[in-house]
């Protein structure tokens, strides 16, 4: 008995479906849409009265001269005080084998204030007091110059203060939501 053979078809490309139809609302769409744009892994702290850390991806670098940085914080975060409070913040960017550290600081449940930091391992900040996560890629201290509104968050400026580097040699970074390690000595090919 013989097969019928399928008439041959074009392939189609089949087109994304519009966030509406797939019933997200328009913040699902977008946090989907960016979750496709590969962003590095931070820890945000500040020091003082109302200590607090969170871990961050809206983090980037504005001015080489002068030196300025800044992150993107919800107003309805802990970490929205306690940047406005200490006047200051800084960024710990975390090495490849720090997943479980941005898992802890993303976590709401942790304690609240100084006593967050007592299951890891940082030092405080010479500048700014706040603490800075031992093992990390990089450390920047940051002095708050300005504050912006944006939406539904707020966009810190910080005057960098005090910046230095670690010796781990891989990044974590964040994409299509979740870590992944990257390798710093592999290079793209042109």
């Amino acid at each position: 008995m013989g097969t019928l053979e399928e008439p041959s078809r074009p392939v189609l490309k089949r087109l994304p479906t519009p966030v509406a139809r797939r019933r997200l609302s328009a913040q699902a769409g977008l946090r989907e849409v960016m979750g496709q744009f590969a962003t590095g892994v931070t820890v945000l702290t500040a020091g003082g009265e109302r200590a607090h850390g969170m871990t961050a991806n809206a983090v980037t670098s504005v001015s080489l001269e002068p030196p300025m940085v800044l992150c993107c914080v919800s107003r309805a975060a802990r970490m929205h005080e306690a940047i406005v409070t200490a006047g200051s913040y800084a960024v710990t960017v975390l090495a490849s084998d720090q997943k479980e550290l941005a898992k802890y600081f993303a976590d709401w449940r942790r304690p609240a204030g100084l006593a967050q930091f007592d299951t890891v391992d940082w030092t405080a900040g010479p500048q700014t007091g706040a603490p800075l996560l031992d093992g990390a890629l990089a450390w920047l201290e940051c002095e708050l110059a300005e504050v912006y509104e944006g939406g539904d968050h707020s966009i810190f400026l910080g005057r960098v203060v005090a910046s230095s580097r670690g010796t781990a040699q891989d990044s974590l970074v964040f994409y299509s939501g979740g870590y992944h390690q990257v390798d710093g000595r592999i290079r793209a090919s042109a």
